[in-house]
């Protein structure tokens, strides 16, 4: 396993290999389509709807391949990392079924209900300030007092790796797809599904889709340098963190495109999966379609695979009523 002062790129041999690895820790997940959608969209949509992933996201496939690959001696101290959420509950589960604890950072205005995710499956969780430099310096002072190993969020090529068997799924399921749509927070998913993507179906387009009111990655794909994130007051709480090197350096030799949408254009992307899939998608999983209904020039009549992120949010308090 990689860590996060390395830049090393996994090959699609890398997420095949992930794919046998993680058989029997993550589920193989549905792909799903509507009539309904597709005609609101003009485009064939097929809906990756990893919320029906092992703790309701795509996080435990990557989880899962990193976890897998710690050196029987380093278990004992355990595994750490920073999360706003999903990842944390995947890294808490993958930990808890090989037996090694794992320390979680938080921000504190992460959702409860992948706070308890997190604490259910035995997770010691550490709250800190909803900032990037509060999370890196939280799980620093952790790492110090345990010396557990880091399987960080998204800066790790097995955690890359494990994510893009999604889109190795669905294009098993869809093989004949003209677009795929990712949602990119710190490029995890977005770098997976691209080489997985491009690897399989050369001519496929890949492209990635970011809140409007958190869009370094859109930026930074338009500079070709890291740039910082200004604000990350979304509704999509999954999208928060910010690319490192690594991602950038994959999504600028395998995506074709980021866009950003709105936060009422994701609301109402949400409620159509809602109501028209009959299943529950947190933002964050629904920014795919928020982009294919924003620019239906760009996807009208053609076939396009969206990563349905996760579905994770705290039903007593959805997040347009707040």
């Amino acid at each position: 396993m990689t860590s996060s002062v390395d830049c090393i790129v996994p090959s699609i041999l890398d997420i095949h290999r992930a794919a046998e690895r993680i058989v029997g820790w993550a589920k193989q997940t549905p792909v799903m389509t509507s009539q309904g959608l597709d005609r609101l969209s003009g485009a064939q949509i097929y809906f990756k709807c990893e919320n029906f992933q092992r703790t309701g996201s795509f996080k435990m496939r990557g989880a899962s391949n990193a976890i897998l690959q710690i050196p029987d001696a380093l278990c004992e101290r355990g595994v750490v990392t920073h999360s706003s959420g999903n990842h944390a509950a995947a890294l808490a589960c993958a930990a808890q079924r090989r037996g090694i604890p794992a320390y979680i950072v938080m921000p504190h205005n992460a959702p409860l209900a992948k706070r308890e995710t997190a604490a259910g499956y035995g997770a010691k969780i550490e709250l800190c300030d909803p900032t990037m430099a509060a999370r890196e310096e939280a799980w620093r002072r952790v790492h110090a007092a345990t010396n557990a190993t880091l399987v960080h969020p998204y800066d790790d090529s097995a955690v890359i790796a494990g994510q893009g068997t999604a889109a190795l799924e669905l294009l098993m399921e869809a093989p004949d797809l003209e677009a795929i749509i990712a949602p990119v927070s710190g490029g995890g998913l977005l770098s997976g599904t691209a080489i997985a993507a491009k690897a399989t179906l050369p001519n496929i387009q890949v492209f990635g889709a970011e809140p409007e009111m958190a869009d370094d990655a859109t930026r930074s794909f338009r500079s070709g340098q890291l740039e910082p994130l200004l604000s990350s007051n979304t509704i999509a709480d999954g999208l928060r963190a910010t690319l490192c090197q690594r991602t950038l350096n994959i999504i600028l030799a395998h995506v074709d495109d980021l866009q950003t949408v709105s936060e009422t254009q994701i609301i109402e992307a949400t409620k159509l999966i809602w109501r028209y899939l009959k299943i529950v998608a947190e933002p964050s999983g629904a920014v795919p379609l928020a982009l294919v209904l924003a620019q239906p020039s760009r996807f009208a009549g053609r076939r396009v695979g969206l990563i349905v992120s996760g579905g994770n949010l705290d039903l007593e308090r959805l997040p347009w009523q707040m």
